[in-house]
């Protein structure tokens, strides 16, 4: 008789224990649907991901948060798409204003990719000199380059930059190859140019950047010892092609979302009936993921 009261009571918490998990469930469900509907899609997706962490023998619950998680990642992915396309224009308004202040120069029978290069810059107007010149690419990829000029080679390999308060930045050494580093005589003189592009002049074009109101030293390395200090004509040049490049590559980025977003929520459209079928119909709970890339097998 008494094993019998004590089952019956065990059984009477049991089921008293998954009406509580069954209300709280629900409770985080109601929830989640409420922060969609005020379009807080990253709080409404961790409180859909609670329910099954906290209630996994909760299925009808669970299927019907698969359904609203469908429901949010198609709304996030409408504004993504909406906020994309506003800000195209806008960073496609600034690169055109910032380009006024560049001259666009490609070989066709040399190059696939043509460079911006400040009017300041040019090859032209910068004969016969040691200086840092600098360029951005059509995809947004930043280079600088060391020029000597001189009447003996010195044979250098890199840079290293600093100003008077101790900080530096330096490039990678870029050894003679003919092409990124490159040397030619005229008229008894020698040319020397070696060229970093993208990571490898990272660190230097941000330096220059943050200390353009300064002196900045450059020692030529990797050969004969030679010293020059930027000019402010070049500090501002080079100031004014990492900004192209930033803008550029944030009018990329944003190019290269749209389609993304897009395409998320063409995804979500076209599996919306599939998973439909598969999940909410009544399927095992054994094996799933919110993500868009792999929700069944």
């Amino acid at each position: 008789m008494k094993k019998s009261a004590i089952c019956i009571t065990l059984a009477t918490l049991a089921l008293a224990g998954c009406n509580n998990d069954e209300k709280n469930a629900q409770a985080r469900l109601d929830n989640a649907r409420s922060m969609y509907e005020q379009n807080e899609f990253f709080a409404a997706k961790n409180e859909i991901d609670s329910i099954r962490i906290l209630y996994p023998k909760e299925f009808k619950v669970i299927r019907e948060g698969l359904t609203l998680m469908r429901q949010v990642e198609q709304k996030e992915a409408e504004r993504n798409l909406a906020f994309c396309d506003s800000l195209i224009p806008v960073k496609q308004q600034e690169l055109e204003g910032l380009k006024k202040g560049f001259n666009f120069e490609k070989d066709s029978a040399y190059n696939e990719i043509g460079n911006y290069v400040s009017k300041q810059q040019t090859i032209e107007r910068n004969i016969q000199r040691c200086y840092i010149r600098s360029g951005v690419n059509e995809k947004g990829e930043m280079y600088l380059a060391s020029v000597y000029f001189g009447g003996k080679p010195i044979n250098h390999t890199g840079i290293k930059l600093s100003i008077q308060d101790g900080l530096f930045a330096e490039t990678p050494a870029i050894p003679y190859d003919g092409g990124l580093n490159y040397h030619f005589k005229d008229l008894g003189n020698t040319t020397e140019v070696v060229t970093y592009q993208g990571e490898k002049c990272e660190d230097a074009v941000k330096f220059i950047f943050a200390n353009k109101e300064k002196r900045i030293k450059v020692e030529y390395t990797g050969g004969k010892p030679y010293i020059l200090y930027i000019a402010d004509a070049d500090k501002k040049a080079i100031a004014s092609t990492y900004e192209l490049a930033v803008v550029h590559l944030q009018k990329l980025l944003k190019r290269k979302a749209a389609p993304f977003a897009g395409g998320r929520l063409s995804f979500f459209i076209r599996s919306s009936s599939l998973f439909y079928n598969h999940f909410v119909s009544g399927v095992t709970f054994d094996c799933y993921q919110y993500n868009a890339g792999c929700c069944w097998h």
